[in-house]
């Protein structure tokens, strides 16, 4: 018993009583909407960690696509994009994100930087078509 009081209590003053109290979804809700203000991206825009990762993947596999298809030049330009907005959104790891793992961290990350260039429809999924309208503007 005095083991889990004290497990309990260095929980509360290491981390505070948020990272202790919240579930894995409502951090991640709470990661989403910082990046949204750190990436530009729609606040309403909280995707799960799975469906961030959908979204990641969807990039990817357009860009793969592209470049198979001979557009390197433009799969290029996608990709430093996407990068930079990256970058720029994830200089400082917003307070709280801090309780998710990196990797889940990085998708939702990099989600809302492809919400935050524009790059997705009205139901959060990425567009291939509204990336390649911006890229040629």
């Amino acid at each position: 018993m005095r083991r889990t009081v004290t497990a309990v209590a260095a929980c509360l003053l290491a981390v505070g009583a948020v990272g202790c109290s919240k579930s894995h979804d409502e951090n991640v809700k709470g990661c989403t909407a910082a990046l949204a203000e750190q990436t530009g991206g729609d606040p309403a825009d909280t995707p799960t960690v799975r469906e961030a990762e959908e979204r990641v993947d969807a990039l990817d596999k357009t860009l793969a696509g592209m470049v198979r298809s001979g557009y390197e030049g433009v799969a290029r330009d996608a990709l430093d994009t996407v990068e930079k907005k990256t970058k720029e959104g994830g200089k400082d790891r917003p307070e709280a994100c801090e309780p998710l793992s990196k990797d889940d961290y990085t998708a939702l990350l990099t989600a809302k930087a492809i919400d935050g260039l524009g790059w997705t429809d009205n139901d959060g999924q990425f567009d291939k078509l509204k990336m390649v309208e911006s890229l040629g503007d």
